[in-house]
């Protein structure tokens, strides 16, 4: 029991983290108390320490100073935990009134995107112009663009999207007959011939009349099928570009300089070979894709059963049939921009976990062509993820480990006591950029703000550009690095008295999926880059 208990309110009101509120209520008990006691006993402190003291009226005010010191430092504790970026992102978040103002009479961003830039860093990007706002981040739009200039962006990147997207169905079809012909041993040097009369298939031409004939069925004439285009799959590709006699466009390692025929055909045997294996494990992830997105893609719930189905034939979508319209309508777009991404960039190909990267941008993007993009844009940093040699996954685990070491030199030394400082224990946030660990918005607000950061880069905004920023933190192309060092500096003590083994970090790691607040992460990602930036980099 407190013997003095209005000294002991007079010593917790002046303590630093009681902030002004809190403050000024004990104050009004301390009032309160004293003059209660004057009252009771005539006397102030002489009232708690007389041999005339009433036992009940101390213990009760006792009680009384105990709930109030209880109720400040809940309060405040609150308070003190609760993220700036919380704050940020209610007040600063880049709403629909705010984009609209951000653009010049020829559809010019003001001051060449530094004000755009500077919301999006401090609060994402309202949902409800995502699609609008991507483009810029990612690259697909430069940010000193006229609307005009756009416009002819926009129409040059769709037609080259379809002349990748084309010959897709053409290669499923050439590379199982090249493997069947393997099988049976008659792979032979006349393979060549058989190459390029299979790349004359009518394969496409059967994808359209099985479309024509699902829209006549709902009673649309085919003209008026050619002025609406059933699905957002076949984005562009009318009958006349379906049918096209193109042929697949696989270049052999060695063309120029290739003496032999036989070396020849085996460098394009092997490209069909590497595709056809690309586009069975992207179909199989395409299915395998969570829902998680759909309650953020009204489009994409609304499609029918009809024009979901369809999707699936047009991609040679099988196994779906479990699923509900919306999710294989879903999959099949996945396929559809998966495979000409594998087209685009053959060096990478497709890896298992591309798919959750692209999943969250046609959840949002609702034109395919504009969607590939875009994903092409996020890939120029992400594909090193997926590179076989995986250099670009242990530079990045360096500088997870290299942050940390600066950071909490104890946590480091425990991590090398553990063998585990090299980091793998973080291996799937660096492959996926956090998308297992955070919810589908969680990692939305997160890629926006790392996107704001590599956008201000690449147009050259330095650092000066956000000194009006409460954090005034440089922009970085590795933000997402310092997220995650944050978060296990966040479970520092837990990691030091309870881990010893990486296996158990690594558990831990993994069972941060759902429990993390996003805005909490980037406000301690942006101290640590104030802090560690210029060490990290001369470092490096």
């Amino acid at each position: 029991m407190v013997d003095n208990p209005v000294r002991a309110l007079l010593q917790l009101s002046s303590f630093q983290f009681i902030i002004p509120e809190i403050r000024s209520m004990l104050s009004s008990v301390i009032e309160s108390i004293r003059s209660s006691i004057s009252r009771i006993g005539g006397g102030g402190g002489g009232f708690w320490m007389g041999e005339m003291a009433n036992r009940g009226s101390r213990i009760a005010l006792t009680v009384v100073a105990g709930l109030v010191v209880a109720v400040a430092v809940v309060y405040a504790t609150r308070v003190q935990h609760k993220s700036r970026w919380s704050r940020r992102k209610r007040k600063h978040i880049l709403s629909s009134r705010q984009w609209r103002s951000c653009f010049t009479p020829e559809g010019k961003l003001d001051d060449n995107g530094v004000e755009f830039l500077k919301i999006v860093r401090s609060g994402s990007v309202d949902p409800s112009i995502r699609a609008e706002v991507w483009p810029f981040l990612l690259g697909i739009y430069d940010l000193t663009s006229t609307r005009e200039e756009r416009d002819t962006i926009f129409n040059q990147k769709r037609k080259e999207y379809e002349r990748l997207w084309k010959p897709c169905s053409q290669l499923l079809k050439l590379s199982s007959k090249v493997f069947k012909m393997k099988e049976s041993g008659e792979c032979t040097n006349d393979v060549s011939g058989s190459v390029s009369s299979a790349t004359d298939c009518p394969d496409s031409g059967d994808i359209v009349t099985t479309r024509d004939s699902l829209s006549s069925d709902d009673g649309m004439s085919s003209k008026e099928n050619a002025d609406q285009p059933t699905s957002t799959v076949i984005d562009g590709c009318d009958s006349d570009s379906l049918n096209s006699d193109s042929s697949v466009d696989i270049e052999p390692t060695s063309h120029e300089h290739s003496s032999s025929p036989k070396t020849e055909i085996k460098s394009e045997s092997q490209g069909i070979e590497d595709f056809s294996t690309w586009q069975r494990i992207i179909r199989l992830d395409a299915i395998r894709c969570n829902g998680e997105w759909m309650s953020y893609s009204s489009t994409q719930n609304t499609v029918s059963d009809t024009e979901a189905r369809l999707a699936s034939e047009i991609v040679g979508l099988n196994d779906c049939q479990h699923l509900d319209p919306a999710r294989i309508f879903h999959a099949a777009r996945l396929v559809v921009i998966l495979e000409a991404y594998a087209r685009y960039d053959p060096e990478i190909g497709y890896c298992q976990g591309m798919s959750d990267l692209l999943s969250p941008i046609i959840a949002v993007m609702t034109e395919d062509s504009l969607a590939f993009w875009c994903f092409v844009g996020f890939m120029k940093k992400a594909r090193y993820n997926f590179k076989l040699d995986e250099v670009g996954i242990r530079r990045q685990l360096m500088i997870v480990s290299k942050i940390i070491k600066h950071k909490d030199l104890r946590l480091y030394k425990h991590l090398e006591k553990l063998q585990a400082n090299d980091c793998f224990f973080v291996y799937r946030m660096v492959v996926v950029l956090f998308r297992r660990e955070l919810t589908f918005e969680q990692t939305l607000c997160l890629w926006e703000v790392m996107w704001a950061d590599q956008a201000a880069i690449r147009a050259g905004i330095g650092k000066k550009a956000w000194a009006k920023i409460r954090q005034r933190a440089p922009p970085t192309d590795d933000l997402l690095l310092y997220a995650i060092a944050a978060s296990v500096l966040q479970r520092r003590k837990l990691i030091i008295e309870k881990y010893s083994s990486m296996d158990e970090i690594l558990r831990e790691c993994n069972s941060m999926a759902g429990h993390l607040d996003v805005w909490k992460l980037l406000d301690d990602a942006h101290d640590l880059v104030v802090t560690l930036h210029d060490k990290i980099e001369s470092a490096l």
